[in-house]
């Protein structure tokens, strides 16, 4: 996207053309036939941008819904755009007068804009403030969404009920950056707007927990269905705590870190049901918070699996029946399902050595018969492999 193709794209002619494509099918073998067509009616330069932005709002509708028809976009924000389920859920917990520092295209702004607050998008590109000043007249939030063209590791201006930054986490080669201090711009460009009274930061999920120590208050790691999208500080100069957030449909799950009177058991030998928390409880760090409010165990301290009785009836775990567990011997192992008749399965994993696609070369499998899933795990710092059934969602007489 370039300042000349956008004054295209959102002319009359543009527009028109934005329209027509609208209802063409744009796959790989279809765009060719597409461009040659449009060439012979538009400049070349044109006639790729209006293609490249049909695709870009058609890929977008899974994180923007019927909003992305009339959204503009750039291949690099479409990627870096959250989760509708993780956006929503940070504006629920913003109000007032809202900075959005590093807006982009505009799509955290406008989604703080809908949920009611006053919106103030800034960015240093010029040509993404123009997209998101696009985007919040497409979508009728012009009145609580405005943008400006500014350098936020100056400061911010007027004093922000919140500012909230979403540092890039890519460099010019699309590699992740691993370290807080090296995000674009870094985490540490927060500690220079005194004049914000609240401050929350979107951080990579996996983000290294001593590198943002220093910043207190609270980080929420969140999911969605099962999978862990993103990590969102909010600091303060209490000490740090940690929640886990699950966005489940329409739902919203909390879990709150507190300290325990004791630890969560271990069990001396799996059977039962095994049971994997959600990635947020694990990198919360309330697995065993999970295990003493399921009355579940531990099979080793420094792991997130859990065996319990009965599966527990919550959105915040998955269960596997457990057939059979044994320690890991490759031999024993190829026996015990080829006796019992397994072709196939599916491999698990936690503090084993051995990946799953080794075990599954090893084992040879050639298909068909019954089918297992092979938990490979750890017990008692012993190499362990758990023969569960495959996964199926519990029921309530389980």
């Amino acid at each position: 996207m370039t300042p000349d193709s956008l004054a295209f794209l959102t002319s009359p002619a543009g527009e028109r053309l934005l329209a027509d494509l609208a209802h063409q099918p744009l796959t790989d073998a279809d765009t060719l036939a597409v461009m040659s067509a449009l060439r012979k009616v538009y400049p070349s330069a044109q006639a790729a941008a209006a293609v490249e932005q049909t695709k870009l709002r058609r890929a977008a509708a899974e994180k923007f819904g019927a909003d992305a028809a009339v959204m503009f976009f750039t291949r690099d924000a479409l990627e870096q755009a959250s989760h509708p389920a993780a956006r929503r859920w940070r504006a629920a917990q913003l109000s007032g007068h809202v900075v959005d520092a590093g807006c982009g295209i505009g799509a955290d702004s406008l989604t703080y804009a809908q949920r009611g607050c006053d919106v103030l998008g800034l960015d240093l590109d010029p040509l993404r403030v123009a997209l998101a000043e696009h985007n919040a007249a497409a979508l009728g939030l012009s009145d609580r969404a405005r943008f400006a063209v500014h350098d936020t590791t100056t400061g911010l201006p007027g004093a922000p009920d919140w500012a909230f930054f979403d540092p890039a986490r890519r460099d010019a080669r699309g590699q992740r950056i691993h370290h807080v201090e090296r995000y674009l711009p870094p985490l540490s460009t927060v500690r220079r707007w005194p004049n914000a009274q609240r401050v929350m930061v979107k951080l990579s999920p996996g983000v290294a927990l001593d590198q943002i120590s220093g910043y207190g208050g609270e980080v929420a790691f969140i999911s969605v269905n099962g999978d862990l999208k993103e990590a969102v500080l909010v600091p303060s100069g209490a000490a740090q705590t940690h929640r886990a957030v699950l966005c489940d449909g329409e739902s919203v799950h909390e879990w709150a870190w507190h300290a325990l009177d004791a630890p969560a058991p271990l069990t001396p030998a799996p059977s039962g049901w095994l049971i994997e928390a959600d990635p947020a409880l694990i990198r919360a760090g309330l697995v065993q918070h999970a295990a003493l409010a399921w009355g579940a165990a531990q099979i080793d301290e420094t792991l997130a699996y859990l065996v319990a009785d009965q599966p527990p009836m919550t959105p915040w775990a998955r269960a596997w029946r457990i057939l059979d567990a044994m320690p890991f011997n490759l031999k024993k192992l190829k026996a015990y399902l080829s006796a019992h008749g397994v072709g196939s399965v599916t491999v698990k994993k936690r503090g084993h050595a051995m990946t799953p696609d080794e075990l599954m070369s090893a084992l040879k499998l050639r298909g068909g018969g019954e089918s297992r899933t092979l938990v490979l795990t750890r017990l008692a710092s012993q190499p362990y492999v758990l023969v569960c059934a495959d996964y199926a969602p519990p029921s309530a007489d389980a």
